[in-house]
């Protein structure tokens, strides 16, 4: 299909927190002259043990989704603080043969037994630790059926094929990272309150592991092969279940066999949109992240952005009175659409935006208390982690997937060597009350059973006349959504390759709390430029999301793997071996 192929290696280096670029040495190879040899696709993940597995897949016959789903079952044993067993999260497809453009929604959903009130204490207020830290903050968890709907869907390599690597990787062990090793000495305390999870992730007497030693995973092991064996059913059935169940009836939880049995995952039809000539196809609810990507760029349509230049004090204005407005229709109309209306074509529409649009001055910021959520015209987590595959026959596949926090609740299922999820915080508790990432938001995401939590996950695909041109997506909570709208502008305005676009500096505004962050890396004049206009600035000590793309462009397969946080790698297959 490609008569260039390409691997890429680029090497990152981190400067007072932000990303920047050094060389990017480029090795060419013509298939038409070797068609079997040469890469075949990129894999772009947040760990290079879980990118190679990704590539070894690749390798050996298999396409973009079978890599994407080897990959995230890789994830749950090199990145235990986001990928996972007992978390869920979004899959965005396009497969190139059938034309087919599908989203997976494996969210986790509200067990049976929940309540709008479950976490109100007997004052009314919302109980925190309850919502964030209890086994009742636990959704039934839907990245192994997600998985597994993507194999029926569109995969190629059998089942069992896809699991090989993330048992050899759980069974055999892994080097423990220097970061990984430093986040579970941090979390030691929080993590040990579980005894389960403290004998998973520390040595005998919750001594920690130290960088460069060997970390084996057994029961996590034990639960692969079960769900390698058995598919779906080796998860939401048999002994995983009972052990989930058994867990659950020992700390309160609500996620028990029934709630399991009747976790069910959703093909939904994409959000579309278009910026100026590309077509945006990004996940729809109960992602909130793609809908608000679109009316963003629809809003910034209206203006000259690539003549305001990157990182300038007018560009990053323009794009917090976009954000401003979205995050405000976001606290008001968001929520899983199974449940409740939400107004996509209305959001979404060139028209809503060029109203919205017309109110933006350029020469002062306006007071989050002054802007509301949009009215209708009638009638009518902060951890997570993205990656993005490329196969040479133009299937690419972009999936973000969580626990909510970092480690989610630091509570492991005992004898089965996963963590629990805490997404039921990103459920509305109590309206009016900010979840932890400062979101606010109204009855559309309040608590009901079988319901799933609004997100702000928001895995995205980029088409140039029909083709595949990158994938996109990245961690970050709240900050997902403007990570990666700044990775599209970046691209698509201001002309940047992937790796530049990742590694520009980033800002972020909410809505609520009336505040833009940058990062490290704006000049002092900019930072002093949006002051005048009237923006509370606070500049952050942290860096935001991990962004993780791969594409095709000029003959040319491209992959990107952000530099903010360690490990993560952009890998090409050595060689394809057709099956």
């Amino acid at each position: 299909m490609r008569s260039l192929l390409v691997a890429i290696s680029a090497t990152l280096i981190s400067i007072q927190g932000v990303a920047q670029v050094s060389e990017v040495p480029i090795v060419r190879y013509d298939s038409r002259i070797h068609p079997t040899l040469g890469p075949a696709g990129m894999v772009a993940s947040q760990n290079y043990l879980s990118s190679a597995v990704g590539a070894e897949i690749l390798e050996a016959g298999g396409n973009a989704v079978d890599a994407a789903v080897a990959v995230g079952f890789s994830l749950a044993v090199t990145l235990p603080r986001a990928g996972n067993l007992g978390g869920g999260g979004f899959m965005l497809i396009h497969h190139a043969e059938s034309g087919t453009d599908i989203a997976v929604d494996y969210r986790e959903m509200a067990p049976i037994g929940a309540t709008r009130d479950m976490y109100l204490d007997e004052n009314g207020d919302v109980d925190n630790s309850k919502a964030r830290f209890s086994h009742l903050s636990a959704g039934v968890p839907g990245t192994v059926a997600g998985l597994y709907k993507a194999h029926s869907e569109f995969g190629r390599l059998p089942w069992k094929r896809l699991l090989q690597p993330a048992i050899q990787q759980a069974r055999e062990g892994v080097i423990m990272t220097y970061d990984l090793a430093g986040l579970l000495r941090a979390r030691r305390d929080r993590l040990c309150r579980d005894e389960a999870a403290c004998g998973y992730f520390y040595k005998a007497d919750g001594v920690p592991y130290e960088p460069g030693e060997l970390w084996v995973q057994e029961d996590l092991a034990a639960s692969l092969e079960r769900i390698a064996e058995d598919g779906m059913a080796g998860f939401y059935s048999g002994e995983t279940a009972r052990l989930i169940a058994a867990e659950m009836a020992r700390g309160g939880g609500l996620v028990d066999q029934a709630s399991l049995a009747a976790y069910k995952t959703v093909i939904r039809e994409p959000a579309r949109g278009t910026y100026r000539d590309y077509e945006i196809i990004t996940m729809p609810p109960p992602s909130s992240g793609g809908i608000h990507v679109i009316q963003m760029l629809n809003i910034l349509e209206n203006f000259p952005v690539a003549e305001l230049g990157a990182g300038g004090a007018d560009n990053v204005h323009l794009l917090t009175e976009a954000a401003r407005f979205a995050y405000a229709d976001r606290s008001e109309y968001l929520g899983d659409p199974d449940f409740v209306e939400v107004p996509v074509e209305w959001l979404t529409s060139k028209a809503y935006a060029k109203e919205l649009a017309a109110t933006i001055d350029m020469k002062a910021a306006r007071k989050s208390e002054d802007v509301a959520p949009g009215v209708e015209p009638v009638p009518e987590s902060p951890d997570t982690t993205h990656f993005s595959v490329i196969d040479d026959e133009g299937n690419i596949v972009a999936n973000t997937y969580t626990l909510n926090f970092s480690f989610g609740s630091a509570i492991a299922v005992e004898g089965a060597g996963f963590l629990l999820n805490n997404e039921m915080d990103d459920f509305v508790a109590k309206t009016g009350v900010p979840n932890a990432y400062g979101l606010l938001g109204g009855d559309a995401n309040s608590i009901a059973e079988g319901k799933r939590p609004l997100s702000s996950m928001t895995p995205t695909i980029v088409l140039v006349d029909g083709e595949p041109s990158f994938a996109t997506g990245s961690p970050g909570g709240s900050r997902i959504i403007t990570t990666v709208l700044q990775v599209l502008v970046n691209v698509i305005d201001h002309g940047m390759n992937l790796a530049e676009a990742a590694i520009a500096p980033r800002m972020h505004h909410q809505w609520y709390p009336d505040v833009l962050q940058l990062e490290p890396g704006f000049s002092p004049d900019t930072v002093r430029l949006l002051q005048e206009k009237g923006h509370d600035v606070r500049r952050t000590r942290y860096t935001m999301g991990s962004i993780q793309s791969v594409g095709f462009k000029d003959g040319v397969y491209r992959g990107s793997s952000d530099s903010r946080r360690p490990n993560a790698a952009s890998t090409a297959p050595a060689e394809k071996h057709d099956q």
